[in-house]
C-alpha cells in the first residue's frame, strides 16, 4: 500500500511539473513577433508560439493534416529552408532520413518561436474554405452517418473523385478547441453545389462526437479543401478497390463519375464488414453494376451472425482478395480505411504479384 502511494505521488509530481511546464512557455516565454518566409515571396506577420500549422491556418493557408494535427499522421509536412531548430522526437516516425536532411519538418509539431523560412507547393494558395449548411444526416449503420452539406460561400466546389476535405468541429461542451478532422468526399463531383460525407463515430472522438450528438441538421459548418492526391490512374488497367466502414466515400464519388463517363474499365470492389448491421449502400452498389459494363461489388463478411442469414464472400478482407485474386500482375490496386487494413491489403496484393507502384492508397489517420 505505501509503495502504491508512493507510487502515485510521483506520478502526481511529475503531472505537476509537466503542466507547469506547458504554462511556463505559454505564458512566461514571449516569443513576440515573428517572420514566416514562404516560397522566397511571400512574408507573414505572426505571434509566436503556436505551431506553424495553426498559424498558417489563421492565415488562410491550408497545410494537409488528416489527423488535424495530432501528429499522427505524418501528411502535414513542409520543407524549411532557414529556422525551425532541430527535428523532434514526435516527428521522427513520419520523416526518411532523406527528408531530414532535406529539411522536410511536420508544420503541427514544428513550433514557431523565431522567425523562419519554408517552402509549400503553391497549389495549397488554391485550397479555400468553405461555409455550408447541414441540410441531411442520414444513418447508414448504427456508427455511420452520411452528411451532405449545402455550400453557402462558396457557392461552389471543384474536386476530383478521391479528394478529401478537413472538417471543422467547432468548441463544445467536452472540447475546449475547435479542431479539424479528415474526411473523403463521397459525392458526385457533378454537383458542385453540395458535398456528401460518411462519417463513421470514433469512441471519444473530437469530430465525430461533434457530429454524432450536438450536429444538427440546419446547422452552419465549416470545412476547408480540397486535399489529397488520391484518384484513378489513366490507365487501361483492372482495378481493385478495396474499402470497409466510412472507407466507401471516395468510392462512391469515383463510381459516380465513372457512371457519367460511361468508363468500360474492369472493376472489382471488395468491401469489408463484420456481421449484416455493419453493410450499407448494397441497392446503391447494385445500381452501379447495372450502368457500368464490366463493374462488380463484392460485398463481404468477417464475422456474420446467425439472423444475418448471409449468402456472400466470408472472412477478412484480404483472404477474400487473395481468393479472388490468387494472381494480380498487369492490375492495379485502390485502397481506403485503417492503417492495419491498408497495410494487410498492401502485403497480400504484392504476394501476388502486383508491384507496390500500382497500389494506390488512402490510409486513415
Amino acid at each position: 500500500m505505501m509503495f502504491l502511494t508512493a507510487v502515485g505521488a510521483l506520478c502526481a509530481v511529475c503531472g505537476g511539473l509537466a503542466l507547469v511546464l506547458v504554462v511556463a512557455d505559454r505564458y512566461l516565454n514571449n516569443y513576440g513577433s515573428c517572420r514566416i518566409t514562404i516560397n522566397g515571396e511571400r512574408v507573414l506577420e505572426v505571434p509566436g508560439g503556436s505551431s506553424l500549422l495553426s498559424l498558417l491556418s489563421s492565415q488562410r493557408i491550408f497545410i494537409p493534416s488528416a489527423c488535424g494535427g495530432s501528429g499522427s499522421c505524418g501528411l502535414c509536412k513542409v520543407r524549411v529552408t532557414a529556422g525551425g531548430g532541430t527535428v523532434l522526437a514526435t516527428e521522427e516516425p513520419h520523416l526518411s532520413t532523406l527528408e531530414i536532411r532535406d529539411g522536410i519538418r511536420l508544420a503541427c509539431q514544428l513550433k514557431v518561436r523565431a522567425d523562419l523560412a519554408i517552402d509549400i507547393p503553391k497549389a495549397l494558395f488554391a485550397i479555400r474554405e468553405y461555409r455550408a449548411v447541414l441540410s441531411e444526416m442520414t444513418p447508414l449503420t448504427h456508427d455511420i452517418r452520411l452528411l451532405r452539406l449545402e455550400l453557402i460561400d462558396p457557392e461552389t466546389i471543384d474536386f476530383v473523385p478521391g479528394a478529401y476535405v478537413q472538417l471543422q468541429a467547432p468548441v463544445y461542451e467536452g472540447s475546449p478547441a475547435s479542431v479539424y478532422r479528415a474526411y473523403s468526399i463521397a459525392s458526385d463531383p457533378r454537383d458542385r453545389r453540395h458535398l456528401d460525407l460518411i462519417i463513421r463515430r470514433v469512441p471519444k472522438g473530437i469530430c465525430t462526437t461533434w457530429v454524432f450528438d450536438h450536429l444538427k441538421v440546419g446547422d452552419r459548418v465549416t470545412f476547408n479543401g480540397p486535399h489529397g492526391d488520391f484518384r484513378i490512374a489513366a490507365t487501361d488497367a483492372e482495378m481493385i478497390f478495396i474499402a470497409g466502414g466510412s472507407g466507401m466515400a471516395p468510392f462512391r464519388s469515383i463510381l459516380s463519375e465513372m457512371r457519367q463517363a460511361q468508363s468500360p474499365r474492369r472493376v472489382r470492389y471488395f468491401f469489408g464488414a463484420v456481421s449484416r448491421r455493419d453493410m450499407f449502400y448494397l441497392e446503391e452498389m447494385k445500381e452501379f453494376e447495372r450502368a457500368l459494363p464490366d463493374f462488380r461489388f463484392i460485398p463481404a463478411l468477417s464475422k456474420p451472425a446467425p439472423e444475418d442469414a448471409w449468402a456472400g464472400d466470408v472472412g477478412l478482407i484480404t483472404d477474400v482478395v487473395g481468393r479472388h485474386y490468387p494472381d494480380c500482375t498487369g492490375r492495379e490496386a485502390y485502397l481506403c480505411g485503417s492503417p492495419g487494413m491498408i497495410d494487410a491489403c498492401v502485403r497480400v496484393l504484392t504476394a501476388h504479384g502486383m508491384p507496390a507502384d500500382k497500389v494506390h492508397f488512402d490510409k486513415f489517420a
